[in-house]
């Protein structure tokens, strides 16, 4: 199966605002067309008939449906049926077998958003139709009974970070990608680009966001700053005149180091 590389900025857009997809789509790296949370239950038919006749790049586009086992997502799945789009989000994806009304047609990123999701996230990511894992603090502390997923400081509290390391480790065991939460506060950019560069350097592939203004925040995150490219750049042509391990500019440089060079000039490059 196609990796799953869209980009690191990925923007959702309430499903039933047609006329807010394609400023979407042009702002971000693919937009993520919501039928669950940011629609009301009242407007999810409308939202469908909208998502029949849009008119977007397949390959960009997102669909994010309602958690297996409800009528919504029974009526989603009738709906996408009518689409050329093929890479859905899963909302509350907790078992596998909740994955089987999708044939091999489809490309599933799993929401691990509950308890349980979070719990079977090494299976999901194992599954065959499933390209990326991505995680959801806020629905995850409310299953468990919580109120808040982040300190008064804004900082996560520690069962939100255990449950983003527990997400990023099964994607990237099963070779697939993941992507980091939404950063709810839109006005504190700040924190957001503390987190979109702690997710770029821990191995996340892309950052969801509710607003075009948190796209070049989170795209600056990810890209690897001048400093960074010229280090990678020099250490790898270091390494072609070198056996084994090295050291350069006081560092010792062996094959994990190099894998890390790499991948600062692999994410540069996209």
């Amino acid at each position: 199966m196609t990796p799953f590389t869209p980009g690191p900025a990925l923007l959702f857009c309430p499903a039933d605002r047609p006329e807010r997809f394609a400023k979407a789509l042009e702002r971000a790296d693919a937009v993520i067309l919501d039928l669950e949370d940011a629609v009301a239950p009242a407007r999810r038919t409308a939202a469908r008939g909208a998502l029949i006749e849009s008119d977007l790049d397949p390959e960009r586009v997102i669909v994010r449906v309602n958690a297996p086992g409800t009528d919504a997502f029974v009526a989603d799945l009738a709906t996408l049926s009518q689409t050329d789009y093929r890479t859905v989000m899963v909302a509350k994806a907790e078992t596998t077998k909740s994955l089987k009304p999708f044939d091999a047609r489809f490309r599933l990123v799993a929401l691990c958003e509950t308890a349980r999701g979070v719990v079977a996230a090494e299976k999901l990511a194992a599954h065959e139709s499933v390209v990326a894992l991505m995680w959801g603090a806020e629905d995850l502390v409310a299953s468990i009974g919580g109120t808040s997923s982040r300190k008064p400081n804004g900082r996560y509290r520690d069962v939100a970070r255990v449950a983003r390391s527990r997400v990023l480790l099964a994607a990237a065991g099963n070779g697939k990608a993941a992507i980091d939460a939404v950063h709810l506060d839109i006005a504190d950019t700040r924190g957001l680009a503390r987190e979109a560069t702690d997710a770029a350097a821990s191995g996340f592939a892309a950052t969801a966001c509710i607003h075009p203004s948190q796209v070049p925040v989170i795209r600056s995150a990810y890209a690897p700053d001048s400093k960074t490219i010229a280090w990678a750049r020099g250490v790898l042509a270091a390494a072609e005149s070198q056996g084994g391990a090295f050291t350069y500019r006081g560092r010792m440089v062996d094959e994990p180091v190099l894998r890390h060079a790499r991948a600062a000039l692999e994410r540069a490059a996209r």
